[in-house]
């Protein structure tokens, strides 16, 4: 009865997820602007620029879906380097570069008249922030809603994770045209060991448990108790984030506006791209969801704390990073949505 009950309150959220959205982040903007005192005290529990609370938060999303990964299948996932070898594509030699040209175009081109060059080139440097930093926790999410295999997008993670260790600070200064990037290295080590090593440890230990008694059921019906604790976990992220930034978003729309519609064009335009791919390789649906989900969404606690450490808690460049948060969850959100209802385009190989 109890799974029967999770299972039915997690397949309501998820049928309106985008009505929960957009009310939570309404809910945060006017929460932000009455009580700013509180969000700001929420705001300063962080560490190496990782928010204590969004962490936690972010850690009930991750780890129903930590516990689903299937140790023994992983080994497989050798077998299949077509999906990998796309999400390195993307987010390595594509991604950073259409960001950076996007940039250009739109605050050194089309929106010329409307921001001062000083800003312009903040926000620019913002975006390539951005565009360099590969999504690390959301990408759980992400993979879940659209059924993708777990085991792959795993290892699509941890693959790209140790890569970001190397290339982060090169490709970033390349961009950039600094000759010093300083990488925030406790930001970065400190948000893979929260997103992906401790909850991957704790779904190990949970799976192992559960499969002692040699049930398989028992696995399916543990996650489905947690799942609901999933999605309030993502909603009560998207209070806190549109909370956090609630004062910018009322006195400053029109900046925003700006900043989002280059960020949009990246977004839609990468996911084109990826999932085009993914449909001309013939990859399944479960290896190409997240892989062009992966491509698509953005390590913003890495972007926002180097852009603050090099340009300022105030700089154009750490709005833009901000921007890059707001707008993530909806946007990813409609990709998902996309995403499912085209399972079909790939030989009838859906989840």
């Amino acid at each position: 009865m109890v799974t029967y009950r999770s299972a039915e309150l997690v397949g309501l959220f998820e049928r309106y997820l985008f009505v929960w959205v957009g009310l939570c982040i309404l809910v945060g903007v006017l929460l932000g602007n009455w009580i700013p005192e509180a969000f700001q005290v929420v705001a300063s529990l962080e560490y190496a620029h990782v928010n204590v609370s969004v962490a936690v938060l972010i850690w009930v999303m991750i780890y129903p879906m930590m516990v689903q990964i299937d140790f023994s299948a992983i080994k497989n996932v050798g077998r299949k380097p077509k999906g990998l070898a796309l999400t390195l594509v993307v987010n390595w030699l594509i991604k950073p570069f259409t960001m950076a040209a996007l940039g250009w175009l739109f605050f050194k081109v089309l929106f010329a008249d409307w921001v001062d060059p000083r800003s312009a080139t903040e926000y620019i440097a913002g975006m390539i922030l951005l565009g360099v930093a590969p999504c690390t926790a959301m990408v759980f999410v992400w993979s879940q809603l659209t059924k993708g295999d777990p085991n792959y997008t795993l290892v699509q993670v941890a693959i790209n994770d140790v890569i970001m260790v190397f290339a982060f600070a090169p490709l970033a200064a390349l961009l950039l045209g600094v000759s010093d990037i300083a990488v925030p290295w406790e930001t970065l080590l400190l948000s893979v060991a929260l997103y992906v090593v401790l909850p991957l440890i704790a779904g190990v230990l949970t799976r192992a448990r559960l499969d002692a008694s040699h049930d398989a059921s028992r696995v399916d019906a543990f996650v489905h108790k947690l799942k609901p604790w999933s999605i309030v976990g993502l909603l009560a992220t998207v209070v806190l984030l549109f909370g956090f930034q609630a004062e910018k978003i009322v006195n400053q729309p029109q900046t925003i506006l700006l900043i989002a519609i280059p960020l949009l064009i990246q977004t839609y335009g990468i996911f084109a791209i990826t999932y085009g791919a993914a449909k001309a390789m013939k990859l399944p649906h479960s290896i190409a969801a997240p892989a062009c989900l992966i491509g698509t969404s953005n390590f913003f606690e890495l972007a926002v704390a180097v852009a603050i450490s090099l340009f300022g808690l105030r700089s154009g460049a750490a709005l833009a990073t901000v921007v890059g948060v707001l707008v993530e969850v909806p946007v990813m959100l409609s990709l998902v949505a996309i995403v499912n209802r085209t399972n079909d385009w790939f030989n009838g190989r859906g989840p």
